[in-house]
């Protein structure tokens, strides 16, 4: 429980130990960081002791500690980064946490942390509110059918400039800054997407036909933070625009990631929605199929379960649905025994 109150769980206590530390963590001191994860990661082996100086390093700087709270912090850190190390996590990202700017450098420090102690990460993005925006700016009203955005061939051209040149490389640039390497793509770099149109009066709304995932492991396998706008082509190279849940499923499956985490604006699957203490923190497949058969998950959880039990059934080991309005609620997921969310598993 250590990391979990001090990175700052859900209880009434004050936001205090780690996450100020993360808060405060300056670009150099995870330049340092990355580079001894980058060394770690080129012997293909378990650094477990550079895992622990990484994580001191991290709570030392802030000089808010007595020693015993840095002890009870890393004794329930390290068997985590111990079990976690060289295995990939494929977060979505989106909602609240891509809006407010103290969430999106909570997450962005989390990614590089995650990074820095022996974890793959990848970020998969989508951009509705900038997205929105520019449309607004340029006089074309956005419109929606069924929570799906009605891509016309301008909105298109839109949604490919905002995602992949404005908000792709935004978040480059951020995890850069913090210490990390990062490299952003979108589904027609190296055929990593290809689509197909979904049907209907979408327009340019597509779904995922294949996954070609060896740009992708090439740079994971060299240290480097992918991040993903969900842009994808067809066969003929047409742009379509694919809904970020379901794009980083597919990644994920592909992949046979570790984890798949969808970062959203709810703190999980709750049986009463107005009550958090109704939070179901685990579910199995078969669980999550008969909450929905009770109504219990409905309206917009459904295609965000839906995507996770797909990934599942393709070979990824968890699915987590979390509350990216909490801070560090990605470490809170990965690195403690209470977790921040639902995971889902077969």
């Amino acid at each position: 429980m250590a990391l979990q109150q001090a990175i700052g769980g859900r209880s009434a206590l004050p936001l205090v130990p780690a996450q100020r530390i993360f808060h405060s963590l300056s670009a150099s001191s995870l330049t340092r960081l990355a580079v001894k994860s980058r060394a770690c990661r080129s012997e293909k082996r378990l650094c477990v002791s550079r895992a622990q100086a990484v994580a001191n390093e991290v709570f030392t700087e802030s000089g808010q500690y007595t020693a015993k709270d840095r002890v009870d912090i890393l004794a329930e850190a390290l068997p985590f980064i111990q079990r976690f190390q060289n295995k990939t996590v494929v977060v979505k990202y989106g909602g609240a946490a891509m809006k407010d700017p103290s969430l999106k450098d909570g997450v962005i420090k989390d990614l590089v942390l995650l990074s820095c102690v022996g974890l793959q990460p990848i970020l998969v993005h989508g951009g509705g509110p900038e997205i929105n925006s520019w449309l607004t700016r340029l006089g074309i009203e956005p419109k929606f059918k069924n929570g799906l955005r009605v891509t016309d061939a301008a909105t298109m051209e839109v949604v490919e400039m905002v995602l992949v040149g404005k908000v792709n490389k935004s978040l480059v640039s951020l995890i850069n800054r913090a210490g990390g390497q990062a490299v952003g793509l979108c589904g027609k770099d190296g055929k990593l997407l290809t689509a197909r149109q979904v049907g209907g009066d979408l327009g340019y709304v597509g779904e995922i036909t294949s996954v070609n995932i060896e740009v992708v492991k090439a740079l994971v396998d060299g240290g480097v933070i992918p991040v993903i706008a969900t842009v994808a082509a067809d066969a003929n190279g047409d742009a379509y625009n694919i809904n970020a849940d379901t794009a980083a499923g597919e990644i994920a499956a592909s992949l046979g990631a570790e984890k798949l985490i969808l970062m959203t604006d709810v703190p999980g699957v709750m049986r009463n929605p107005k009550d958090i203490d109704t939070l179901i923190k685990r579910a199995t497949i078969k669980q999550v199929r008969g909450l929905v058969e009770e109504g219990v998950i409905s309206g917009g959880m459904i295609p965000k379960v839906e995507c996770c039990v797909r990934s599942l059934a393709q070979g990824v080991h968890a699915a987590h649905i979390i509350d990216g309005r909490e801070p560090h609620s990605l470490l809170l997921e990965i690195l403690t025994d209470e977790g921040a969310g639902t995971m889902i598993t077969g």
